[in-house]
């Protein structure tokens, strides 16, 4: 998946507001008496970094008649999208609140499964501005960001400083020294998440994005992957397998296979997310100490990223709205937002903490992040998304294994995509129609 583990380690399912209920007047199950007030249940993939529970025992302690349920679902991505899918579509109010990936606010607001909200209940203009395009859907705001997330360039500084050489800014340069000096110190040169699932889409996608390029315009009413932009993307990760500078086994590789290959001393450079920077620095990382981390290169310079993260979005049955605001507006305050890094070690969406002295202090990545950030789009929209990324990534699967050539899988890859329904409609049509 797009989040990674650093947001799968932690993801939050908040509560949000339903004042922006698009139909007017009381909210879907919510009392006549209540106010639109009273207790919350909130749905998150696993936290295994233990820094949510305490959060929310401390929003119980000081609201015991609104207190809040935590309700943890597997910690796989897909698993947590599909329960959380099969619950909203039952009509179920087991779920009052969610947190989902930062890809699925369109599939799940073009549904029907959650509710528009009130732009001007929440700080947005605190927050770093891509994450808030992340949250829309065809100009409605439907969720609230909670974490971000964006791709970064790992790459070992001990090695690029004894050659006399700077972190690569193109691809061009990023290809030389994978392909030369790589070996020279028996390392693989470049990886990413390459096997066939959302990290698959996302690196894919950085690609095409970095030469400039599209794979949806307008919230999926348009195909745009027929581009000059797409065959280059293409063809610069397949000529790495051909040309062996991505080693063959980087194939099968997901966020953490392609880290413990880094931290194992395997690779020269490695796309990844921002966790890994505090991982690889850690005792037992055979790099700590000895890499560093630059925004991701593209065809003529710094390339684009895209967001990653998670927003809380709120059923369209929520109960309790009122209250679920204002657990909103608790876990996107400063403070917490702070604990959010310092505990969860995950990116926040607060603009201030990327250039708070103390912070940078303890996490140096955070001024090249919130440059990543700050030049990261998300992911495309559409209604349809899952069947947008599977068609990515079989493509791309064949592509990178050599069987299609990056000609082919552009034509392929229009083709899939302008089939997909749009709304319940006829697929998008190609750019320009």
């Amino acid at each position: 998946m797009g989040w990674g583990r650093a947001v799968r380690r932690g993801v939050l399912v908040a509560a949000v507001l339903l004042a922006g209920w698009a139909g007017g007047g009381p909210l879907p199950g919510a009392g006549p008496d209540d106010g639109g007030r009273g207790a919350l249940t909130f749905v998150t993939a696993g936290d295994l970094t233990d820094y949510l529970a305490p959060l929310v025992e401390e929003w119980n302690a000081g609201r015991p008649a609104e207190p809040v349920t935590l309700v943890e679902l597997p910690d796989s991505a897909d698993e947590t999208r599909a329960q959380m899918l099969s619950e909203l579509r039952s009509g179920s109010r087991r779920f009052d609140v969610l947190n989902i990936d930062v890809a699925w606010t369109s599939e799940f607001a073009a549904a029907g499964l959650v509710a528009p909200l009130e732009r001007e209940r929440f700080d947005l203009e605190a927050f770093l501005p891509p994450v808030v395009g992340t949250a829309t859907f065809r100009g409605r705001l439907y969720a609230v960001p909670y974490v971000t997330n964006a791709g970064l360039l790992y790459y070992r500084k001990d090695v690029l400083d004894a050659a006399g050489e700077r972190p690569p800014r193109t691809w061009a340069e990023l290809a030389r020294l994978a392909r030369t000096l790589a070996p020279r110190h028996g390392l693989g040169g470049y990886a990413g998440q390459f096997l066939p699932y959302e990290g698959l889409t996302v690196n894919v996608t950085e690609a095409i994005q970095s030469a400039g390029g599209t794979v949806l315009y307008e919230e999926g009413a348009r195909v745009g992957v027929d581009s000059d932009a797409a065959r280059a993307a293409l063809s610069f990760l397949a000529d790495g397998v051909r040309e062996g500078w991505i080693p063959a086994e980087a194939l099968g590789f997901k966020e953490e296979e392609s880290r413990a290959a880094f931290e194992g001393g395997g690779l020269l450079f490695l796309r990844n997310w921002p966790y890994v920077y505090a991982d690889a620095g850690r005792p037992g990382s055979k790099v700590a100490g000895r890499f560093g981390a630059v925004p991701l290169p593209g065809p003529y310079g710094p390339g684009t990223s895209v967001l990653g993260g998670s927003n809380l979005a709120v059923s369209a049955r929520s109960r309790h709205p009122a209250t679920a605001a204002d657990f909103l507006a608790y876990l996107t305050s400063e403070r917490v937002q702070r604990q959010v890094l310092t505990r969860g070690s995950l990116p926040p969406v607060r603009a201030s903490l990327y250039t708070d002295p103390e912070l940078v202090a303890a996490h140096p990545y955070l001024p090249i992040l919130r440059e990543s950030v700050l030049a990261a789009v998300p992911r495309p929209k559409s209604a349809r998304y899952d069947q947008v990324s599977l068609a990515v990534q079989a493509v791309a699967q064949d592509v990178l294994a050599l069987r299609s050539s990056p000609e082919e899988g552009v034509r392929r890859l229009t083709r899939e995509l302008a089939a997909i329904p749009h709304d319940g409609r006829d697929g998008p049509g190609p750019a320009g129609s």
